[in-house]
């Protein structure tokens, strides 16, 4: 999967950190986030209702994202995005219709975002007036205005665990875009050595927000760390020692993803949109969007659901999870492109999903890059890639497993129904991507 936008600092070196010294309850919530597997995180905020590539366009560096500008000069787009607050009223947004849906699509966990880049927050925080709650925005008064809130109380009655997605900076911030100042790209406007007293304020403020977010939703699962370049880059370093003791003390079992840093806070790493070559020593998850972009863009370019689902399938035989990413529309509903991936990923994990949840990866994980391999207790599950729309036959050698014990049965998952073995070898004829699940003596089960 190639990479197709540079919103993203790649830290590569992270990927192949092994883990410091993690407490046991930390040790214990790796391992229940290695059993999720496929979990959604959503993009949504003013960036919707401007319909661009999220808060990007407000960074001076980032002319990427301003191929297609949305005002004709950066000074005359700043103002009327900073604005968008005015406008801003999903009145079809139903927490409870996004939990179903997102349960019924096989999803486990969810990230939200609390507050990109541009510094809008989408819950009720008490550290700026910037937000869907105040106001002078025009959804405040709806009941379900605090967006983070009601998102958490709906997925937790549907049993989907829940995470903030919080951007590090804020270029709406006082303390971090002084006002009167240009800052260059998307860095704090100034030089923290220079200003120290300055950047204090901005180190408390975001320690505030971070405590808030984490007394006021309940036991958050994951806490995901955006903006990668403070605390790497500029001399933006926030105290994530002090920060994360405090947010422990609430919470020791949250998980903390202060990405591409690497270190104690980075407690698994998320390579984006792309199947990592070189496995990473700690727990991973790829972030793969569904559509071109994260958040909402009108007329977006949408994967197909087989090939969402044959990253879904090569990523954990590699032992790691899958986020996708949906971008909210501005009246608060999922685009119906999202929703028929996701009715079609919850009709397949409904028959395969044994071979996906709570599994991990085989000592072959691939075999002649068309079947890829899971394994759980005495199973290995073997999931046919086959060429796209070419009915053909397909054999696994099953001798290619390298399996210390005798396969008891083989049993296709779809029919349920026991497969003959040939000399040692499985032969299906398909289309379509197909799943078997092979029993396997006990002492395969105990060796592993």
């Amino acid at each position: 999967m190639s990479k197709i936008r540079l919103d993203i600092e790649e830290n590569k070196a992270t990927d192949q950190e092994a883990y410091p010294t993690l407490s046991l309850p930390l040790q214990k919530k790796i391992e229940w986030f290695k059993d999720q597997k496929i979990g959604i995180i959503f993009h949504w905020g003013l960036y919707s209702l401007a319909g661009i590539v999220e808060s990007w366009q407000l960074s001076k560096e980032d002319n990427w994202a301003r191929k297609k500008p949305w005002r004709k000069d950066l000074e005359t787009l700043r103002k009327d995005y900073w604005q968008l607050n005015h406008s801003f009223n999903p009145v079809k947004f139903d927490p409870n219709d996004w939990a179903k849906k997102v349960k019924n699509a096989g999803f486990k966990y969810m990230l939200f975002t609390t507050k990109h880049h541009d510094g809008f927050n989408m819950y009720d925080t008490h550290f700026t007036t910037y937000k869907i709650t105040n106001s002078d925005c025009p959804y405040a008064q709806n009941s379900n205005a605090d967006i983070f809130g009601s998102l958490v109380k709906a997925f937790n009655e549907e049993g989907i665990s829940t995470g903030a997605y919080y951007s590090k900076a804020d270029w709406h911030s006082p303390l971090y875009w002084v006002p009167g100042e240009a800052p260059i790209g998307r860095y704090a406007s100034y030089n923290p050595l220079e200003n120290p007293m300055m950047w204090t304020k901005y180190n408390q403020f975001v320690e505030n927000q971070l405590l808030e977010l984490n007394k006021n939703y309940g036991d958050l699962d994951i806490l995901w760390l955006d903006g990668g370049w403070v605390n790497a880059k500029n001399h933006e370093f926030l105290n994530m020692h002090d920060i994360v003791s405090k947010l422990r003390k609430i919470n020791p079992e949250l998980l903390v993803v202060d990405r591409t840093i690497g270190g104690e806070f980075e407690n698994y790493v998320t390579p984006e949109r792309k199947i990592p070559e070189k496995i990473p020593m700690k727990a991973w998850e790829s972030n793969i969007p569904l559509a071109k972009n994260w958040g909402y863009v009108p007329d977006d370019q949408y994967k197909s659901f087989e090939e969402v689902l044959k990253t879904i399938i090569q990523i954990v035989s590699l032992g790691g999870n899958v986020i996708l990413g949906v971008g909210p529309k501005p009246d608060g509903t999922l685009p119906l492109e999202a929703q028929e991936i996701m009715i079609k990923l919850g009709k397949w994990l409904d028959i395969y999903g044994e071979g996906i949840y709570q599994t991990r990866p085989y000592r072959v994980n691939s075999i002649n890059n068309q079947w890829y391999l899971t394994k759980k207790d005495n199973k290995i599950f073997a999931f046919l890639l086959p060429l796209v729309n070419v009915q053909s036959k397909y054999i696994l050698d099953l001798n290619d497993l390298n399996s210390k014990a005798s396969i008891i049965s083989c049993i296709d998952i779809k029919t349920g129904k026991e497969i003959d073995l040939k000399d040692n070898k499985l032969t299906i004829e398909s289309k379509e991507i197909r799943g078997v699940k092979l029993i396997l003596g006990s002492e395969e089960k105990n060796n592993e």
